[in-house]
């Protein structure tokens, strides 16, 4: 695996988590307390190209290589499926002052 290709997968992995998220938010947009994701360390999440989510089992043998040109997400980002089912991300603030999401429905 090439270095372009860890980094590559890194993303797709995030996003494809994102998205698996993203699908649950309508029902958990109507909760008081959202849930927290539940990725897993040894789990790589995509988002395909053509739009598809897939999950991998990872190893440690090339983890390495994966970190390599890897960025941290930043706290305090949101990520969201669009109208168009484009999955987008957003930093910046997504809470009211009280703790309310401020794109909810309520």
């Amino acid at each position: 695996m090439t270095r372009f290709q860890a980094k590559s997968f890194l993303i797709t992995a995030f996003l494809t988590a994102a998205a698996l998220t993203t699908l649950a938010a309508p029902a958990l947009a109507q909760d008081a307390s959202p849930a927290p994701w539940e990725l897993k360390s040894d789990m790589g999440y995509a988002y395909g190209k053509d739009g598809s989510t897939l999950a991998y089992k990872m190893g440690t043998n090339n983890a390495g290589l994966l970190l390599k040109g890897a960025k941290k997400v930043p706290r305090g980002t949101l990520f969201f499926v669009g109208q168009n089912g484009q999955l987008y991300m957003r930093s910046g603030p997504y809470l009211e002052g009280d703790g309310k999401f401020m794109f909810g429905s309520n």
